[in-house]
Order: structure tokens, then sequence, then C-alpha cells
């Protein structure tokens, strides 16, 4: 559920909700070009338990219907697990809002719902503490950290991906420590890692396993190249969020 970073224009004149009435400092990309961000609407506590349930629902169809291993929940990058996580887009004075614990809530709620469909073993979530992205800042990102690794841990979930930084360079720290140390299951990490710092990172014990995005889709033979230690496409940024194929099928694969 991307919450505010859903544009009307994108979901057939939906209004946008979120934890918070407050906007996205920037442009939302559409079929018409960039526009302007939305104000979405809070959400009413009585509408939470829907919208939690259609997660549930979605994870149980994915893997009993679509035949996945599991599913993996976007609490990351500025979306609306997100939005309810981070003292910038949650200024709630309610159950879900006004202190750390109370907005970690909507993430409780939502974990036991989903695993209560497809198995705590099934499930994995991404976390994105430090990311500005999507406009998205935390007056505390290491406790924030902190929490939801715990609320993993009491979940045995899978495992936790952790997005390690932010792409704007505004929010600093390393918060792969503090899930290392409280999530006890597989610790996958992401963010610009090269292949040799990727496997220094697993070899040292500070993470399980990395994730590669960028690379992966300027480089659809990565695991090959990387095999090969064979140079990586640059991916091309101005193809990013747009219409069709150049920049998304397009990119070669190894000679």
């Amino acid at each position: 559920h991307a919450g505010r970073a859903a544009h009307p224009a994108l979901n057939d004149g939906a209004e946008a909700v979120s934890a918070s009435a407050i906007a996205i400092d920037g442009e939302a990309h559409t079929s018409h070009g960039k526009v302007p961000h939305v104000v979405p609407r809070a959400l009413g506590t009585d509408e939470i338990p829907t919208i939690i349930q259609s997660f549930a629902t979605a994870a149980k169809n994915a893997v009993e219907v679509a035949g996945f291993d599991g599913v993996e929940i976007h609490g990351a990058n500025g979306f609306l697990v997100d939005q309810f996580l981070r003292s910038s887009t949650n200024t709630r004075m309610d159950g879900y809002g006004g202190s750390l614990q109370k907005r970690t809530r909507f993430l409780r709620e939502l974990l036991v719902a989903v695993t209560a469909a497809v198995g705590a073993e099934k499930v994995g979530i991404r976390f994105s503490p430090l990311n500005g992205y999507n406009d998205m800042h935390d007056n505390d990102p290491m406790a924030l950290s902190m929490a939801v690794a715990k609320i993993a841990q009491d979940f045995s979930l899978a495992y936790v991906h952790v997005v390690r930084g932010d792409e704007l360079h505004e929010q600093k720290g390393n918060v792969l420590p503090v899930f290392r140390e409280h999530f006890k299951n597989v610790l996958v990490a992401n963010m610009h890692y090269s292949k040799d710092e990727a496997n220094a990172a697993i070899a040292a014990g500070e993470i399980d396993a990395v994730a590669f995005g960028l690379d992966f889709l300027a480089n659809p033979d990565l695991p090959a190249r990387f095999a090969a230690n064979a140079e990586l496409t640059t991916p091309d940024s101005t193809t990013f969020y747009v219409g069709g194929a150049k920049g998304y099928t397009d990119y070669p694969m190894m000679a």
C-alpha cells in the first residue's frame, strides 16, 4: 500500500490516504508526466482493520493461489507502513501515534494478520529507517530501528531486509548493527553494495545476504557477471519510473 505516495491519477481517482494529512514535498510520476503530490486524508481508526486485512488477503493469495514461496511486506521507502512508523509522517495523537510505541502499532497488527494468514516462516519485511526517499525522516532512527527489529524478532519472521542508508545523503548513521543485535533470523542489507563489499560484510557476520536492485535492473545476468568478475552496466537513471521498454527490458546480456 503506497499510502500518500499514491497519486489519484494512478489509482482511478481514489484519494490518497496516510497516517496523517501531510503531503510529500515533491512530484509524482504519472502517465501525463510529473504532477505535485496531493495532501492525503488521515485514516480513521475504523478504517485501519480493513487495510490490514487487505495485506493478509494479498499474502494468502500470493502463497496459496499464485504459489509464491513467501511474501515481503514493504515497510520501507515512504509507503504506508513506513508512514505510520516515522515521526515526520505520523503526527497522530491516538492509539496509532503520539509515541514510538504507538507508531509501531499498525506494524504489529499487520504482522499478526499476515503471519496468521500464511505463517511467519513465509513472511519477510523491508525497513528503511534512514532513507529520505518520498520525503521521509525520523527524529530518532536508531530507536526506531531497535523497535522494529524487536518486533520482527517477536514474530520470528523469516528475514528482515534493511535499506542501510539514505540515498539523499541527509540522514547519517549505521542501523545494521542495531538490527543484527535485536533480530536473530536472516538479515538482508541493501543500498549501493559492490560485490566485494557484500562478500566482506557477509564474511564478517554483519549481515547474512545482500539484495541488489539497480545493478540487477541494468544487468539481467548479474549472477553470471559476478561469477566471471565481468564489468557491470551502469543503470540509466533518466529512464526510472517512466513507461516503455527503454531502461527496463533493453539492457544487454553479457557477451
